[in-house]
């Protein structure tokens, strides 16, 4: 549904998005990552046909963004940043006249326009103008334009910016809820909102796409990724440590003395190339008849992950 070709822009001697090329396909939803001002809203920006690339070209429900913007504005739904309207005008208002410039009419407009505003919950602001309007309720108004024409293809600018805790899981739901007839990119500077959301994710830095797999392949690049995490009422005796060390797939063990009297002792023990040892260590401790009060794997964390690939920490 998505292909971007080597998309290039600068901005006079700034290289904004550096030859990118990735595809995304119908029942996906990519999370778009990176540092500010590493080409995420440049990217969706000539992805929706908003600015024209320097180089390169993309293919949306296999039309040119270039030679058939027209055809890909029609099956595309975008949400920019900061979801710009006409203040001035009611939600119902702008509601309409977006679906009448997408070339609904009569009952039909009625009937979406309804739709949306249920679907998007606008119900208690449909009479309000939109300068009147939270930001919250404003991100909801800019989501409500971006899906009134039912668009296969959705690319969505920080979709649940502004939304309180509540507002979010709604959107987050709705999202996952539609995944299954669309394909749909959004960026987020939630690093818990990608996990939870997304089923693929892109990290971009310097307008270079540094990753690119699903969430849970992304959080192997973590440096804890398998780690096992021991607690324990007391300190682990040096031959304790020893005897983990000695493990064949066992690489490092630390030990974290707590930051309170009474709180347990934390230990972590490192694999070799980030294989699976946890029986190893289960059994281990349990032979030496070792007390552990809780014992588990790491799955690794993203922001850690996303810090080594855009700043190298």
């Amino acid at each position: 549904m998505i292909e971007v070709d080597r998309l290039t822009k600068n901005y006079g001697s700034l290289l904004a998005v550096d030859n990118i090329s990735f595809q995304v396909n119908k029942g996906e939803i990519l999370g778009f990552l990176g540092p500010n001002g590493a080409g995420k809203s440049t990217t969706m920006k000539m992805l929706s046909c908003f600015i024209h690339p320097t180089g390169g070209t993309a293919r949306i429900g296999g039309k040119d963004i270039l030679t058939d913007s027209i055809s890909v504005r029609k099956i595309l739904g975008y949400l920019p940043e900061s979801a710009p309207s006409y203040k001035n005008m009611t939600v119902l208002e702008f509601l309409e006249f977006i679906a009448q410039t997408r070339g609904f009419s009569g009952q039909e407009k009625s009937d979406r326009v309804e739709r949306i505003i249920d679907l998007t919950t606008l119900e208690s602001a449909r009479y309000q103008t939109i300068d009147t309007l939270s930001k919250g309720f404003r991100q909801r108004v800019g989501f409500a334009q971006a899906l009134i024409h039912d668009p296969p293809v959705l690319i969505l600018d920080e979709p649940t910016d502004g939304l309180d805790p509540n507002q979010k899981q709604e959107v987050r739901a709705l999202i996952q809820r539609m995944a299954e007839e669309k394909a749909i990119i959004l960026s987020t500077h939630i690093l818990e909102e990608m996990e939870a959301v997304c089923t693929r994710a892109i990290i971009i830095n310097q307008g270079k796409i540094v990753a690119d797999g699903a969430p849970q392949t992304l959080l192997t690049h973590s440096r804890v990724f398998n780690a096992v995490t021991l607690k324990l009422p007391h300190r682990l005796e040096d031959a304790t440590t020893q005897s983990l060390l000695k493990l064949e797939n066992v690489n490092d063990v630390k030990t974290v003395a707590p930051s309170q009297t009474g709180e347990d002792y934390v230990v972590q023990v490192f694999p070799n190339k980030k294989q699976d040892i946890l029986g190893q260590v289960k059994d281990l401790l349990n032979s030496n008849n070792i007390e552990i009060s809780e014992i588990y794997r790491e799955k690794g964390y993203m922001d850690e992950v996303f810090r080594h690939l855009t700043l190298g920490g």
